[in-house]
């Protein structure tokens, strides 16, 4: 990417301009040095400031660019690769990536996770917790080891599921099988979801340019694909559970009337 030149404005009326922080400030707000930000500018991943006496002056375009390539980076992407994605992109672009990746990688949950330590789950789930058990629900990702003989509990709720179905008498290993399968046959539907947005609003988007008025329309979609693919998945499953308990019960009812009943 090429760099462009420093851009020069009138001195008229200053305090007009959108680019008020010096470099200096820039770099306070944005948490990235000053011979980072320089680099950056350098390799034309920065926008470059408007010039007033000599003195360049950026913007929240810039602090927005600054923190899209820091989150990128955290993210993996080395500048190259944050180079290719950016190419071409403006400082509101910028602003629309970086509200768009967090969108896409703000937790689905909104649970807050608990920390139990191993005798409240002792407690709780009585003589189901042995070490067997807890490593396949570490496995599983339903308890994260937290130092000596405490957890946290991503998502308590599945937790409180879990337990009510051991007190109703199921094994915690058969309990913890179909949380396996769960997560298996979510994972596929999250794909299809994620894959259906991909070629449905993000490829059209991307082949127009990426129109800078389209981007609130994108990440209304994805807001809204969250929810809409949860209702989804929790409609069909009622009604495919109400097949399979139906059928899976008028096999043992059927059974049960062919028993030859004792004389």
């Amino acid at each position: 990417m090429a760099t462009r030149p420093l851009r020069a404005v009138g001195d008229d009326d200053p305090s007009s301009s959108p680019n008020q922080l010096t470099i200096e400030q820039l770099a306070s707000e944005s948490g990235m040095s000053v011979r980072n930000i320089r680099a950056h500018q350098a390799r034309g991943l920065l926008q470059p400031p408007e010039v007033r006496h000599r003195v360049g002056y950026y913007g929240a375009d810039h602090v927005a660019r600054l923190r899209l390539i820091t989150e990128m980076q955290a993210d993996g992407f080395n500048l190259k690769g944050i180079e290719r994605l950016l190419a071409g992109a403006t400082g509101e672009a910028s602003q629309a990536m970086l509200t768009f990746r967090r969108v896409l990688t703000k937790p689905f949950e909104s649970e807050q996770p608990e920390m139990l330590s191993a005798a409240e789950l002792a407690e709780r789930f009585a003589d189901h917790t042995n070490p067997d058990v807890l490593k396949r629900a570490v496995e599983l990702g339903l308890l994260v080891p937290v130092g000596e003989a405490t957890y946290e509990v991503p998502s308590p709720g599945l937790l409180r599921i879990a337990e009510e179905v051991v007190d109703r008498g199921v094994p915690m290993a058969a309990a913890l099988d179909v949380v396996e399968v769960m997560q298996r046959s979510s994972r596929y539907v999250a794909e299809a979801f994620a894959q259906l947005f991909m070629e449905s609003i993000w490829k059209p988007f991307k082949e127009e340019g990426q129109p800078q008025e389209r981007w609130p329309e994108v990440l209304e979609s994805i807001e809204r694909l969250r929810p809409i693919a949860s209702e989804a998945l929790v409609a069909v499953f009622q009604m495919t559970m109400s097949r399979e308990v139906e059928q899976e019960f008028g096999k043992e009812l059927k059974r049960m009337s062919g028993e030859k009943r004792p004389k």
